[in-house]
């Protein structure tokens, strides 16, 4: 049997609303822009972007993604941007699960507990890998996750302080003039921590054949207001690893009570895979705590770092609050509070995916790779700066041999290759060796032999392009590039604070690296 329809009359069709009266309420039709077949057709692709005050009004989602897609294809190619340590590529599932976590607000430990605990693996595989001491229950290390070193750096020098003021309180002294020891290549956080907490800097300086701290001279800098010292695992720089042992048998010759922090923030997931005798973490007792990036080699998306201390002795206990989840304490020292858990998770994927084994091949392999680049920049002409064979960062760092009079520098040779695509940053060494320039290849996970050829070619095309230009003709193009190139059309700097004079840079004209 097949069933007829009846076809409604005009007037039916009229009436026919599901809810009596709604054939009253009137509705705007869709504008033409909603309803477009083509982002581009819309009136929105003729219109400036919003940039200074919130629309009146919605746009399309699909119109709002292409319009800001598009504006972000101004970006460089984070691939070709051998400037930063920061970790530019992860496996599809390490990014599938980070997108799921996305929602979750890592601070909410109650509705959370599984992602906190996920956290407390990491920090215990970590602190493992640092050779932390793990004999004791009592003074069992502690550590916790950050969003980058920086903030794990503001908690080590803040315990540093904070444990210092204790004792002179303890012995009746003054506790007004704390001071931190530390070499003037660090990176600018360093600085940052130091003066937010009022802290004293005191800085053992580079010379022209020395980029790393002189173990002598900060130990000499030593005194009864003297924190900490600072010392690095892997210098922005050069990525040369800082002599922690030397400074650490010092103290204990001289009977010197201070503690040394370690900012591993580069080289903490390097070194105990390519170099694992190396004493630079707990295993040397003037070693309190220790500040890593996930973010960079640790392989993770930016927006993760670490921090470990030795044990709760150099964590004063009035620094950290206890937050109940579950009937159960969580222990929380943050500068930060709301945060997302996509990163935690992203490192504790990284660490099981990969595990011992497959950190140490990824390790050794960027190993590889900086020393045939380093090869190779050597048969060009350049002065290699940075170590080889796994003494320092997986990073070349690299100089103009002076006495070859080119009429060119390293900042001409960086705007040629940035002409090609490449992003490899020039700058100058730190204060009292401000006359070196140097430039920088940083060795990521990504960065394949195959990559590392072309880039060869092209710094050798850079030359050959600058040879076969005249003085005035490089100056006049370099002067062409700093005003006309888009990264300089962001100018978040206000007039009023371009003239300080407290930091390295204020004082010494000093460059950061970019990390």
């Amino acid at each position: 049997m097949v069933h007829l329809a009846s076809v409604p009359s005009d007037a039916a069709v009229k009436r026919g609303s599901v809810v009596d009266g709604m054939q009253n309420i009137k509705i705007d039709e869709p504008s033409e822009d909603e309803t477009t077949v083509s982002v581009y057709g819309s009136r929105f692709a003729a219109q400036e972007l919003p940039q200074h005050e919130m629309p009146e009004q919605e746009m399309p989602k699909e119109v709002a993604y292409r319009m800001i897609r598009d504006d972000l294809t101004l970006d460089g190619n984070p691939m070709l941007n051998l400037a930063s340590f920061v970790t530019t590529y992860m496996e599809e599932e390490a990014e599938k699960l980070m997108a799921e976590a996305l929602p979750k607000n890592f601070i909410d430990y109650e509705e959370y507990p599984q992602t906190a605990e996920i956290q407390n693996r990491c920090v215990s595989m970590i602190a493992r890998m640092f050779n932390a001491p793990t004999n004791s229950d009592e003074e069992n290390a502690m550590g916790t996750s950050t969003v980058g070193s920086s903030e794990a750096i503001m908690l080590g020098v803040l315990s540093m302080k904070r444990r210092w003021q204790n004792k002179r309180k303890a012995e009746g002294k003054d506790y007004s003039k704390p001071n931190i020891i530390m070499n003037a290549a660090v990176q600018v956080c360093w600085e940052k921590a130091a003066r937010y907490f009022e802290v004293e800097e005191r800085y053992s300086y580079c010379t022209e054949s020395r980029y790393v701290i002189d173990p002598e001279e900060a130990v000499s800098l030593v005194d009864e207001n003297t924190i900490g010292i600072c010392a690095i695992i892997g210098t922005t720089y050069t990525g040369e690893y800082e002599d922690v042992k030397a400074i650490n048998d010092l103290l204990v010759q001289k009977h010197i009570d201070c503690p040394i922090h370690v900012d591993a923030a580069s080289g903490g997931f390097v070194a105990p895979f390519v170099v694992p005798e190396l004493p630079w973490d707990f295993r040397l007792e003037k070693v309190v705590s220790i500040n890593v990036s996930g973010h960079k080699y640790g392989l993770v998306y930016p927006g993760v770092g670490w921090v470990v201390w030795r044990s709760p002795e150099f964590l004063p206990k009035e620094l950290v609050f206890n937050i109940n989840y579950l009937g159960a304490d969580q222990a929380s020292f943050t500068l930060n509070f709301s945060k997302g858990a996509s990163q935690v998770i992203g490192q504790y994927y990284q660490m099981i995916r990969l595990g011992k084994r497959g950190y140490r091949s990824i390790m050794m392999n960027l190993t590889r790779t900086a020393d045939y680049l380093a090869a190779n920049l050597k048969q060009l002409g350049f002065i290699i700066m940075s170590k080889g064979g796994g003494q320092g960062l997986p990073l070349v760092a690299f100089r103009l041999d002076a006495k070859k009079g080119h009429h060119y520098d390293e900042f001409a040779v960086a705007h040629q290759l940035r002409e090609r695509g490449w992003v490899v940053p020039a700058y100058t060494m730190a204060p009292h060796s401000e006359s070196l320039k140097l430039m920088r290849v940083v060795v990521r996970e990504d960065f394949s032999r195959s990559r590392c050829d072309t880039l060869v070619k092209d710094i050798k095309l850079a030359l050959q392009t600058l040879d076969e230009m005249d003085k005035k003709a490089v100056e006049k193009h370099q002067e062409h590039v700093k005003k006309n190139t888009t990264h300089h059309k962001s100018k978040p700097n206000h007039p009023h604070y371009k003239s300080e004079k407290h930091s390295l840079q204020g004082k010494h004209g000093k460059s950061h690296p970019v990390c």
